[in-house]
């Protein structure tokens, strides 16, 4: 399955991104639709995306050599089932959303894909990338997608990338994942906004480092934790897979270039006091993903492909 055209879907909490891709794997449609909680909703909102991206094109669905799917939770890929997808309200082990949508879909095929690891494949087509590269979602949680020799690292049980479990603070608090101190709990978008106001009618989220520039001191402290825990997410990918790339995606990655300079300016002070560090020269590798691209839907579109 390697040509015509495909659909790629990123799937998450309140939204779906849909891209249509040509058969030389350029983005010839987008949309942008409501998502619809629980298993029956997903493939409802789901098969109305990709049925308007064709329409929108001129195509019917029949045309469409496959539809790829990237969903938060447990995935996988061999069946196309999901797993513990809280956010989308399917709680349920093993659903089997690819079987449904494929359904619902009149027989097109479906390949589901976790979504970070969706916008690694993405992220190296959008920005040309070698075959080694992780992309680090900062939202919500913090994961790690990463493609190694040109192919998904998924790991013996789909685990590869979730360094947001690795203890960054072993006294720090509880993690939902029943740890203490996880490296999410420091340097997840999420984790940014529980900080409350930084100043008068301020919350921290873009705006802190906005506030911090302006001068702010707690908003600074902040910003510079923040920063420090990202930081320690790429020391730790570069050291585990070392990856041509690191890139930083994830709604709160844009923010820009005030994150991606603070993160080389931590990696590169780390690097001062250690030799192997220097080695490594990690600063160097770090990019941010493409303002408002649509990693994750071009990446499951592209592994519907089996260019994975």
């Amino acid at each position: 399955m390697s040509s015509g055209w495909s659909v790629g879907l990123d799937i998450g909490g309140t939204k779906v991104d849909g891209v249509l891709l040509d058969s030389a794997s350029a983005v010839r449609g987008t949309l942008r639709a409501a998502t619809v909680r629980g298993t029956d909703g997903v493939v409802t909102c789901a098969s109305r995306v990709v049925r308007e991206l064709c329409a929108a094109a001129g195509i019917d669905t029949a045309d469409v050599v496959g539809v790829g799917v990237g969903v938060p939770g447990l995935v996988d890929p061999r069946t196309g089932s999901v797993s513990h997808a809280v956010n989308l309200g399917m709680d349920l082990s093993d659903v089997p959303l690819g079987a449904l949508l494929t359904s619902a879909l009149d027989g097109v095929p479906v390949r589901v894909e976790n979504d970070v690891n969706a916008a690694a494949l993405g992220a190296a087509h959008l920005l040309g990338l070698g075959a080694d590269l992780a992309y680090l979602a900062l939202g919500t949680g913090v994961a790690a997608g990463v493609v190694l020799d040109g192919r998904l690292r998924r790991g013996f049980r789909g685990g590869a990338g979730e360094i947001g479990h690795v203890t960054y603070e072993p006294s720090g608090p509880q993690c939902a994942c029943g740890q203490r101190g996880c490296l999410e709990l420091y340097a997840s978008g999420s984790t940014l906004d529980a900080a409350g106001p930084v100043g008068p009618g301020l919350r921290a989220s873009h705006e802190v480092f906005e506030a911090a520039a302006a001068g702010d001191p707690r908003a600074a402290g902040v910003r510079d934790a923040f920063v420090e825990a990202v930081a320690a997410a790429v020391r730790l990918i570069v050291l585990t897979y070392d990856v041509e790339r690191v890139v930083l995606g994830g709604g709160f990655a844009e923010v820009g270039e005030p994150l991606l300079g603070g993160v080389h300016a931590v990696l590169r002070r780390q690097a001062d006091g250690s030799g192997l560090l220097r080695s490594l020269a990690s600063a160097d590798r770090v990019v941010l993903a493409p303002p408002g691209a649509p990693v994750a839907p071009v990446g499951a579109a592209l592994a519907v492909r089996g260019r994975v």
